[in-house]
């Protein structure tokens, strides 16, 4: 019986580096030999046990880039997306957890969900692409309806979802601004093509971005929580705000007068459909975005890889090179 690398889910919900038997081929699907994997925060959530459907022993990992036949590949991590572009089914999930996942050496899974991988990206970008990509695109395309020429901000920029996001609207010819807790992130967006930045730590930087901008209209953002109201302050009429996250917790006391004065609308966004994920997938091919990582670990040196995710240090993504 031939054996695999695999980072599993482990007693605690920690993840753990295992030998695991090579995953068989079932029929309608195919086994994918992976290059490269990438961690996003959802892997930070299940070893909080913050996350629905955790299971022990199942292969973690959402993103991956690896070869099918002779080719280079990119899997699509969203199953079960159903047959509705507004809005996903009651079966969908993210692959790695409880479905096995991608930080393994090889996975079996369906045929539909895999892509060939944009000719300009390396193995260890284009595994930086899938859920933080599909993510972006969908907020800032599907949901937001983001235009050329229009004034974007993306929050807590650093993150793979926020830089993606970053990436996709300036690639459309938008006029982007940041906010960070750190300046050096703002920095490095800046010297990305982002026209200003603001640390969201201090109270008054609402006054700061309406001076420079006029009033935004679109927001990309992935905190929710009491600093949304922030974001409130900033828009323009007519302005559209796309939340894909809420790691600051529930929105608190939001003023209904100012949302429905300045008609903004307020707009949940969950991954992506099949489509969504096609169109980003030309979007990237034709406007040669390519992810920025962080930092590269072998998967022997995942504790080192969650540690600094979890420590929220990272700019870009951190991927594992499955070759090391």
């Amino acid at each position: 019986m031939k054996t695999m690398r695999a980072i599993v889910v482990g007693q605690g919900n920690q993840p753990r580096l295992e030998a695991l038997p090579e995953p068989e081929l079932l029929e309608q699907r195919v086994v994918v030999e992976i290059r490269a994997s990438a961690l996003n925060h959802r892997d930070i959530w299940i070893t909080k046990g913050l996350y629905p459907g955790i299971r022990l022993g199942a292969i973690m990992g959402s993103d991956g880039c690896g070869v099918l036949n002779g080719e280079d590949v990119i899997i699509n991590p969203g199953l079960e997306w159903g047959n509705r572009q507004q809005h996903q089914s009651s079966e969908f999930r993210v692959l790695g957890v409880p479905d096995d996942g991608t930080f393994a050496d090889k996975i079996c899974i369906s045929a539909a969900h895999v892509t060939p991988r944009p000719a300009h990206l390396t193995s260890l970008e284009a595994a930086a692409l899938p859920l933080a990509g599909v993510t972006a695109y969908r907020a800032l395309f599907s949901r937001a309806a983001a235009m050329g020429g229009e004034k974007v901000l993306i929050t807590g920029i650093g993150g793979g979802v926020a830089l993606m996001a970053m990436q996709f609207a300036i690639a459309l010819g938008c006029e982007v601004y940041v906010t960070s807790s750190q300046q050096s992130k703002i920095d490095q967006a800046l010297q990305m093509g982002a026209k200003a930045g603001w640390l969201y730590s201090q109270a008054d930087w609402p006054a700061a971005c309406i001076k420079e901008t006029g009033g935004i209209d679109v927001v990309i953002d992935g905190a929710c929580g009491p600093g949304f109201n922030q974001l409130i302050k900033c828009m323009a009429p007519g302005g559209r705000i796309a939340f894909y996250g809420a790691t600051a917790g529930p929105i608190e006391k939001l003023n209904p007068q100012v949302v429905f004065w300045k008609q903004l609308s307020i707009l949940g966004s969950t991954m992506g459909s099949p489509a969504d994920f096609h169109n980003m997938v030309e979007f990237v091919n034709q406007s040669k975005v390519k992810p920025v990582i962080d930092k590269v670990f072998s998967l022997q040196d995942s504790p080192a890889a969650f540690a600094r995710m979890a420590a929220g240090k990272q700019f870009g993504k951190i991927v594992f090179d499955h070759s090391l």
